[in-house]
């Protein structure tokens, strides 16, 4: 655990460190677009902050190279460069998209092709579904279906971008519990070390949205962009598909998980969804949106889910804290159920579900309080309008 802590608190320190470097060289050189109709700031920003995070990562993973803790994932380093190379793909074509508005297709096209690039060079792929032991089909599926999920995740990601330190709250939080968990899997699952992969990404995210929080906070002096967005998702994919190499083809056969219930087996590979549900939630009604209205489903708008907060009522930063409880409350339910069950705790998984349920409750009435207070706020009506 020590290494991980010295890998977060490092990302951290280099991710702010380059931040403000970025942030300073952005206004110098006026790297900085116009306001757009959607955007909520009132004030040219630059949105060059994912490089910064890129460079905090790609750090990271340097000063692991010569660790030997994180020899065990080193001893393969093509699947490393693989993903170090699909991640500067995606940084380089969202940096060219928050300078010069590419056109969706072209930034799809690449997503695409970094995806390819870890899953076929990197060998990171979903080959099974921990479901006693349920290949997922040829190779040609396995390959398609990862790549479809790591581009679902990048522009889920993505998609809510829209408020000071949104994406980076979210994702610190949801890499967080993703990480808690990945360690726990390792321990569960009998393995040798707590080093791997999926841990290691997890750990460095949580450095860089750490690290560069400090100048996204309201009122955020640098956006990470399209290139920080993107890389998120694009690795928080990564981190979990890498992790299903770590589960046991039989995890989910009862003789393994100890209990007959399967709800309690399926949770290990729900968390790994848990964690990124408001995107995926706010991506899949973004898509139906826009093609009901015969658009692109990449066509920008102002009806995500964090807009539609500002129009109930909400301040940007009261948004963006109910985003963060509500990526709290799900993800630590989904990681209270697995571990409650496998430590055989009184209650087992309910005691996630107790906890979700008045978690979402309470998130429930953050969510609408403006609702509330405006309707108890207004006026009575005149005896004219009665009659």
């Amino acid at each position: 655990m020590k290494q991980y802590i010295f890998t977060i608190l490092f990302t951290a320190t280099v991710t702010l460190a380059l931040s403000w470097a970025v942030w300073r060289l952005s206004l110098k050189y006026k790297l900085y677009p116009g306001i757009r109709e959607r955007d909520v700031h009132k004030t040219p920003t630059p949105r060059l902050g994912g490089i910064a995070m890129f460079l905090g990562i790609v750090a990271a993973f340097a000063v692991s190279s010569v660790n030997p803790y994180f020899a065990i994932f080193w001893t393969n380093p093509s699947q490393v460069y693989a993903v170090l190379a699909a991640t500067l793909m995606i940084v380089l074509i969202g940096v060219a998209d928050d300078l010069w508005d590419l056109d969706w297709m072209i930034k799809l096209g690449v997503q695409f092709l970094a995806a390819g690039v870890i899953a076929w060079f990197g060998q990171l792929q979903i080959y099974s579904l921990p479901i006693g032991g349920m290949a997922i089909g040829s190779g040609w599926v396995s390959f398609a279906l990862t790549v479809f999920v790591i581009v679902v995740v990048m522009n889920a990601v993505n998609f809510i971008d829209g408020l000071d330190g949104l994406v980076a709250g979210v994702c610190l939080i949801a890499n967080a519990i993703f990480f808690a968990y990945s360690y726990v899997l390792v321990r569960d699952t009998g393995a040798s070390t707590y080093f791997n992969l999926a841990s290691f990404i997890a750990a460095a995210l949580i450095g860089a949205c750490a690290g560069f929080l400090p100048l996204n906070w309201s009122r955020a002096k640098l956006f990470m962009g399209d290139s920080g967005a993107l890389m998120l998702g694009l690795l928080m994919a990564t981190s979990a598909i890498a992790v299903t190499g770590d589960l046991p083809p039989n995890l989910l056969d009862p003789e393994y998980f100890g209990r007959s219930q399967l709800l309690g087996a399926f949770i290990p590979i729900l968390i790994p969804v848990a964690v990124v549900i408001l995107p995926l939630m706010d991506f899949g009604m973004a898509v139906i949106r826009r093609m009901r209205a015969g658009k692109s489903p990449f066509s920008p708008d102002r009806k995500h889910l964090h807009h539609r907060m500002l129009d109930m009522g909400h301040t940007d930063s009261g948004a963006v804290l109910i985003f963060y409880a509500w990526t709290a409350i799900i993800g630590i339910a989904v990681l209270l159920m697995y571990i409650a069950t496998r430590q055989n705790w009184f209650g087992e998984y309910w005691i996630g579900v107790v906890f979700g349920l008045v978690g979402i409750a309470a998130c429930l009435v953050l969510t609408f309080s403006p609702l509330y207070r405006s309707r108890a706020h207004a006026e009575p009506p005149t005896p004219e309008e009665i009659r």
